[in-house]
C-alpha cells in the first residue's frame, strides 16, 4: 500500500449510506489516510452541485461528476465535456417523441441540475437539494448529462439507437438511462486526474457498487467492490469488501493502512 497516492469512491451505494451519509466512522479512516499523504477522490454520476451537498466534511481533492463529463481540483476545472445548446435541445427533443412528452428528465449544466420532476425530490431524499424545476419547453442551455427515466425497455432501446453517437447506459437501482458525449466515462476522467497529478492508474484504489464504476475498477491498480454491488461489478473486481451500510470501507481502510494499531 506503499504506492497509493489516491483513494477514488463513487458516492451512492459506496461513500454513502443509505441515509445518504458518510459514516462518522469512514470520515475519520479518510482523514487518517490524508495524513499519511493519500489524496481522496470521489467519481460519481450525480452533478458537482448536487454531489457537493453530500461531501461539505470530506472536502475532496478531486470530483469527477456528471459520469465523468467534468473533472475539478479544488483549484480549476481540468476537463469538462460540453454538449452544445442545440445538442441539447436536439436530445431532449428526441426523448420526448420517443419516450413521451410526460417523461421524466435530467440535466446537468456546468452550473445546474434542472428537472422536469412529478415529484419533489427532497420528498424522495430528505439531503436532496439544488435541483431546478423546468418544463424544458424553452430549455436552451450546454449541458454535460441527460438522464431519462424510461420503464419500457424497447422505448429506451429505440432512444439509444436514436442517440446513438452518444453514451448511454442505464443505472440499475432504477429505470434512469445516463446520455453524455461519446467516450465521457469514469475511467477517460481517471486519464486526466493521472496526468494532471502526474500519477499512474496503478497507484489509486478505486472503490464502486455499479455498472457505470466498472470500468474504473478495471483500470485502477486495484478495483474493489462493495458488498451491496451488482453481481457484474463484484465479477470484476479485484475484492469485494463490506456492505457501504455497514462500514465496510472504514473496516478495510482500517485494516490495509493500519489505522488502528
Amino acid at each position: 500500500m506503499q504506492n497509493i497516492k489516491l483513494l477514488l469512491f463513487d458516492l451512492d451505494g459506496t461513500l454513502l449510506d443509505n441515509n445518504k451519509c458518510i459514516s462518522k466512522r469512514t470520515l475519520a479512516a479518510l482523514k487518517l489516510c490524508r495524513e499519511k499523504g493519500i489524496r481522496i477522490g470521489v467519481s460519481t454520476s450525480r452533478s458537482e452541485q448536487n454531489c457537493l451537498n453530500y461531501l461539505s466534511e470530506l472536502n475532496p481533492d478531486i470530483i469527477i461528476s456528471s459520469g465523468g463529463a467534468l473533472v475539478k481540483s479544488p483549484e480549476a476545472y481540468i476537463y469538462k465535456a460540453e454538449m452544445s445548446a442545440d445538442e441539447t435541445c436536439k436530445m431532449i427533443e428526441t426523448a420526448r417523441n420517443i419516450c413521451g412528452t410526460d417523461c421524466e428528465i435530467t440535466i446537468d449544466t456546468l452550473t445546474e441540475h434542472y428537472w422536469n420532476y412529478k415529484t419533489d425530490p427532497q420528498k424522495q431524499d430528505k439531503n436532496w437539494s439544488g435541483s431546478i424545476y423546468t418544463d424544458f419547453k424553452d430549455f436552451y442551455h450546454p449541458s454535460l448529462k441527460m438522464c431519462v427515466e424510461i420503464f419500457d425497455e424497447a422505448k429506451a432501446d429505440a432512444l439509444k439507437c436514436a442517440l446513438a453517437e452518444y453514451d448511454s447506459i442505464r443505472y440499475t437501482d432504477g429505470y434512469w438511462y445516463k446520455f453524455t458525449k461519446a467516450g465521457v466515462t469514469k475511467e477517460k476522467a481517471i486519464d486526466r486526474v493521472c496526468t494532471f497529478y502526474n500519477i499512474k492508474e496503478g497507484n489509486i484504489i478505486a472503490f464502486g457498487d455499479d455498472l457505470a464504476d466498472i470500468g474504473m475498477l478495471k483500470i485502477c491498480g486495484l478495483g474493489i467492490a462493495m458488498g451491496n454491488a451488482v453481481d457484474e461489478v463484484k465479477a470484476i473486481a479485484d475484492i469485494v469488501i463490506g456492505k457501504n451500510d455497514e462500514d465496510g470501507i472504514a473496516e478495510y481502510l482500517e485494516k490495509e493502512f493500519k489505522l488502528k494499531e
